[in-house]
């Protein structure tokens, strides 16, 4: 696919990137606002979560209804996400039917009602959201783990929010939320497909050139700070199975950092898909933790978890203990693997492989239309889209040195946290 990317901005501040990509008739459109969990104030967690469903809910133009069978009745897919640092919304459609979604995102980025009927019937079901996650073990030890190996950035807090801040935020706390972020000035409009760019630009000024906007401050937020020496928490709860999470510091992801720890991740644990639209998959197998822990039957399973991020953020690894193994064994197993890469650097071949598998994975996550579009708007919520182009070269000039150097800086245990989920009981 070219990467010729075109990109504008209208007098508003909204920015535009449209990329001709004619493989098939259709068109994605994503809108991305700069919010999400990291942009909540202490009290307030989960509002930007909260506020994306109530863009679901109708504005006075478009009812909730109108909405789905205006995307369904053209073949279409609509869906929305919230992350730690942005909102996204998003239609892939039959190319000529994207004045729908232009229609849609233009209304409701100002228009969206807030009723406070659903506000309330809204609560019901985030919080019943947030109680189905607390059911699985591995949400509760994720959750615990990240308030400890985050100590005052608001990446600590989970994305759907506390319980507590659930029940106590108001329909006012969650409009005000909506008019300060949801403005053209921090939005950025990704368009990918069958497009004519002429068309698509005159369309755009139609529909967002007018919608009134002004800058939002920078927000100034202290920087990521991680524990000076190694914590240890335990969980307790029901189920058969434990759960190991250590989680480490993490780079952000503009920095030369990430792409060593992303080769290591690649090497360590297999890597790790930043596109949750990947539709391929590569096997772990060859990783390192896979064949000391799993194939010895230390481990059921292992993975790892690499985010791109704005800010500096944490590298986690999930293991599922063996239940003929303990888990002190466990850990001294996998001590011993961190401690071999961060005594001897790896040689080429095993550096090779594990690019290899990490790019592979990235070209799982860019062969459509809908993850091309995704990928441009990703990137630039953290970066710019030279991100993504860079992405791969960036990976290839990532030698074995800097795999051990990332090894030794950040897989230290004075900076990391270990997190065990026992069932049952705590002994």
């Amino acid at each position: 696919m070219p990467d010729d990317l075109i990109s504008f901005e209208l007098n508003n501040g909204l920015k535009i990137l449209l990329k001709e990509i004619h493989t098939a008739p259709l068109i994605s459109s994503w809108i991305w606002y700069k919010v999400g969990s990291r942009y909540e104030q202490p009290g307030k967690t989960g509002v930007s979560h909260w506020v994306e469903h109530m863009q679901f809910k109708g504005t006075p133009r478009f009812s909730s209804q109108m909405l789905d069978r205006s995307i369904s009745r053209l073949g279409g897919t609509w869906n929305a996400f919230t992350n730690m640092d942005w909102t996204t919304y998003f239609e892939t459609l039959p190319v000529g039917s994207e004045d729908i979604a232009f229609e849609l995102e233009s209304d409701r980025m100002v228009n969206s009602k807030f009723d406070p009927g659903e506000v309330e019937l809204e609560r019901t079901v985030i919080i019943s959201e947030r109680e189905g996650a607390e059911n699985n073990p591995t949400f509760l030890l994720d959750e615990a783990v990240q308030l400890e190996a985050i100590l005052d950035h608001p990446y600590r807090n989970e994305v759907i929010g506390t319980k507590e801040d659930l029940h106590n935020l108001t329909r006012d706390d969650l409009y005000e939320h909506y008019q300060y972020f949801y403005r053209p000035s921090n939005a950025t409009l990704c368009i990918s497909g069958d497009i004519d760019p002429d068309l698509m630009q005159s369309k755009i000024v139609e529909y967002f050139d007018q919608i009134p906007s002004y800058p939002i401050e920078d927000l100034k937020l202290n920087p990521t700070h991680h524990p000076t020496q190694e914590k240890r928490i335990d969980i307790c709860g029901p189920g058969e199975t434990t759960f190991i999470q250590i989680s480490y510091p993490a780079p952000k992801a503009d920095s030369n950092d990430f792409f060593a720890l992303s080769i290591l991740d690649s090497l360590f644990t297999g890597p790790s898909g930043l596109n949750m639209f990947g539709s391929g998959s590569v096997g772990q197998k060859t990783s390192r933790i896979y064949q000391a822990l799993v194939e010895n039957e230390i481990a059921i399973s292992a993975q790892g978890s690499l985010q791109a991020t704005i800010d500096p953020y944490t590298y986690n690894i999930h293991l599922t203990l063996h239940p003929n193994n303990s888990s002190d064994e466990l850990l001294q197993a996998f001590d011993e693997v961190v401690y071999q890469l961060q005594s001897n650097p790896p040689d080429e071949s095993e550096i090779h492989k594990a690019a290899k598998q990490a790019k592979a994975l990235f070209a799982y996550s860019v062969e459509n239309i809908t993850n091309q579009a995704f990928w441009m708007g990703y990137a630039s919520s953290f970066a710019s889209y030279d991100w993504f182009k860079n992405y791969v070269k960036c990976l290839s000039a990532v030698t074995p040195k800097d795999v051990q150097n990332a090894a030794q800086n950040y897989l230290e245990k004075e900076k990391r946290v270990i997190g065990i989920y026992h069932p049952n009981n705590c002994e």
